[in-house]
């Protein structure tokens, strides 16, 4: 085992981290209440230039020669030991100290006991930290099994796995952009902080998510027609534009509900009250149409290496069905224990779980 790749996930964590605490950053109110103040959370959002910046000194230490440009690939099998390891100790860090729940230990331990935890006086939020390091993570592998491919057939490099690396690139660079938008998702409104979220996004979201190149990187052109590459690129993008514009509605919408989404889409509403359901454009569709964005975008990445025939890719579109679905009758468990009658009307009107005519 090469002990610089068992290392290397735990530097880059180091490294976020810091330029985490010094970059700067942008302060905002998020959508969960704060029970001790009763005051929105705070956040410190500043992702898209700790990104950047990393990527940045990566590809400076290859250029310099500190690094081999494919690093990360030649150091795979130690990285992800590496990575599970701190993903365990994380874990256990975060839920143990913390009080007891009233559930079993061993789902206390998966699920965590604490919904939001901060620390620094607030400067660094459990869980938005969780999903930066795991993008960057995740993109460092990319590129550098990207890297792999192209040092491996210089004379005769897949296009398609240029595209996969485009495709992810806007997949990351756009969820880091957006990062106050997704302080109203599931994630932060309804999940603690344990293994599930900790090594997931330690050690599943930056080694699990690239399986698609991950399976490839070594392997030959296969030559992709130019039109099948256009036709996963544009099965991304409508995926994208499902779940970016499902969420962007639903973010609106709460921070203003009488506001029109993108000029066009006038909100209507199931009231009771207070409480207000959206059921119209995207969230007219189906009751999680984002679900149904994220598993598309997921099928084009796979589609766009080229290899339909090889398990590897599919592995990362069949993971969100798998993910997606439980998530999606978890959730609305929760929301028909929330709003009661008025989820019930909702149902009625919205019928489709997540693909319109057929779930």
């Amino acid at each position: 085992m090469r002990f610089e790749g068992f290392l290397a996930p735990i530097a880059v964590y180091g490294v976020v981290t810091l330029l985490h605490l010094v970059l700067p950053a942008r302060t905002v109110d998020g959508y969960v209440i704060d029970p001790a103040t009763g005051r929105p959370i705070r956040y410190r959002l500043n992702g898209l230039a700790v990104f950047a910046v990393t990527i940045g000194l990566w590809a400076l230490a290859c250029w310099r020669g500190w690094l081999a440009w494919d690093f990360f690939w030649t150091t795979r099998w130690e990285g992800l030991v590496g990575a599970c390891v701190l993903g365990l100790i994380f874990t256990l860090a975060m839920v143990l100290p913390a009080p007891r729940i009233g559930k079993g230990r061993l789902a206390e331990l998966y699920l965590g006991r604490l919904a939001n935890p901060q620390g620094l006086g607030g400067r660094i939020d459990a869980k938005m930290w969780l999903y930066l390091v795991g993008a960057t993570m995740l993109g460092l592998n990319i590129y550098g099994f990207a890297m792999h491919h192209r040092l491996t057939y210089p004379a005769d490099p897949s296009p398609g796995v240029a595209l996969y690396v485009g495709l992810f690139s806007f997949f990351l660079c756009e969820y880091l952009f957006f990062e106050r938008v997704h302080l109203y998702t599931y994630d932060f409104v309804a999940e603690n902080v344990g293994f599930k979220l900790g090594w997931g996004c330690l050690v599943f979201y930056p080694y699990f998510y690239s399986v698609g190149l991950w399976s490839t990187a070594a392997l030959p052109s296969p030559h992709t027609p130019a039109w099948a590459l256009v036709a996963a690129g544009a099965l991304f993008f409508c995926g994208w534009s499902l779940a970016r514009g499902a969420n962007m509605q639903k973010y609106v919408f709460k921070r203003d509900p009488a506001a029109t989404f993108l000029g066009l889409i006038r909100p209507q509403v199931l009231a009771e009250g207070e409480r207000r359901l959206l059921v119209n454009g995207f969230w007219g569709v189906s009751r999680h149409v984002n679900y149904l964005g994220e598993i598309l975008m997921a099928t084009g990445l796979a589609l766009s290496l080229g290899y339909p025939t090889h398990l590897g890719p599919w592995l990362y579109p069949l993971f969100y069905v798998g993910l997606l679905v439980p998530r999606q009758i978890d959730d609305d468990k929760r929301c028909a224990a929330k709003y009661g009658d008025l989820w019930s009307a909702y149902v009625k009107k919205v019928r489709w779980r997540i693909v319109p005519g057929v779930y």
